[in-house]
């Protein structure tokens, strides 16, 4: 039986032998080295030096959350393999074809970052020993090993996988970010499920399920789901931006956000747990959430004046309260007529505003000795 450092150092050469053949059928540049020691300063030989900005810019406060952010865990878990048919992904390339997809994953990913720690599971989660092993690299596949990992990311396209990745996340309290685009490929989604506090996958079953109708009756021969890599691309980039904010602490987190794009309309909503769910585990859950609602210090908000810093007021400065829309208007020019949610930041007087009035004007040409006359005349 072969010694575990040795079996290690086995798979590792495996890996660098497929990469170099990768790189010798793409033609591409071997990848950059891995960094040891990550610099907060924004230097050009900084890889990390835009996103070390989000602090500068006060966007981000804490520096340790981008350090653990950049080196990170990620793991795959997939059992297709890469066909001509995925090269619209514009993640796959074709001399992957035939390698499985976390495979051909690993090699664009590592290409891209090499400080990102990778983890390769080729299998499907659904079934019952899979599901266990699953679990187990969830609640110990962290970073540091033996601790849970931070956030679950589902990008499957089956209602069967999305609900064992619920279950394994309501058993676990695991928070987890479901995505998904439609099969007509001009529709997505993201959500942010945290067990107890809103609504599981389970809560609110799709149509199919509610209806008791397989999904897999719903493929017909010959046809296969549509997939456009816009809206793929839009739906990624929405959910890594959720995941960004989710980390990183900054913004404010989507927990659920859709996109239409035939509208390019972005609805959004949140979702309650559902207490009667027919995961025993997402009910479990939503207790202790409630418990720990209960359990938690009540704070009273008092509210305290404003000290007035300066008294004196030489100059004669006031405030005044906001001018309202109406004020605007009758104030300025006119307010184009534009669409619900948009308005002009200011607007633009009419020219006869510009003008002084002709008596005004004839009163301003006077000499100083007529007016006193005037005066004097009064």
């Amino acid at each position: 039986m072969a010694e575990p450092g040795r079996l290690q150092r086995l798979e590792r050469r495996v890996r660098e032998l497929e990469e170099e053949l990768a790189r010798e059928r793409g033609g591409r540049p071997a990848p950059r080295a891995r960094i040891e020691s990550m610099s907060p300063e924004v230097t050009d030989s900084n890889p990390y030096s835009r996103l070390m900005a989000l602090k500068r810019m006060g966007i981000v406060k804490d520096y340790e959350k981008i350090r653990t952010f950049t080196v990170a865990v990620l793991l795959l878990f997939d059992y297709d393999k890469v066909e001509l048919a995925n090269m619209n992904r514009l993640f796959f390339q074709p001399h992957q074809a035939g390698l499985s997809k976390v495979q051909a994953a690993e090699h664009t990913l590592r290409n891209i970052n090499p400080d990102v720690q990778f983890e390769v599971h080729n299998y499907n989660i659904t079934t019952l020993d899979n599901f266990e092993h699953f679990m187990d690299r969830i609640s110990k596949g962290a970073l540091e090993e033996g601790k849970p990992v931070d956030l679950v990311l589902s990008c499957v396209d089956n209602f069967e996988a999305r609900m064992a990745i619920n279950t394994a996340c309501n058993e676990l309290g695991q928070t987890w970010m479901e995505s998904g685009v439609s099969e007509n490929a001009v529709s997505g989604h993201i959500q942010l499920m945290v067990p107890g506090s809103t609504a599981c996958f389970a809560c609110a079953p799709p149509l199919v399920v509610a209806a008791n109708i397989d999904e897999k009756t719903l493929k017909r021969e010959g046809v296969c789901a549509a997939s456009l890599p816009t809206t793929m691309g839009v739906v990624a980039g929405i959910l890594v931006q959720n995941v960004l904010k989710y980390l990183l602490d900054f913004g404010t987190v989507s927990y659920y956000l859709g996109y239409n794009a035939m509208q390019d309309f972005f609805p959004t909503m949140s979702m309650k747990p559902n207490p009667q769910c027919s995961d025993h585990n997402c009910r479990k859950q939503q207790e202790n959430y409630k418990q720990k609602e209960a359990a938690r210090p009540k704070h009273e908000v008092t509210v305290q004046e404003e000290e007035i810093v300066h008294e004196d007021n030489d100059w004669g400065i006031e405030l005044v309260s906001e001018t309202s829309e109406e004020e605007l208007k009758a104030a300025s020019g006119p307010v184009p007529e534009l669409p619900e949610g948009i308005t002009v930041a200011y607007t633009i007087p009419d020219k006869e505003e510009d003008f002084l009035p002709e008596e005004t004007a004839a009163e301003a040409e006077e000499s100083l000795e007529e007016l006193m006359a005037k005066m004097r005349n009064m």
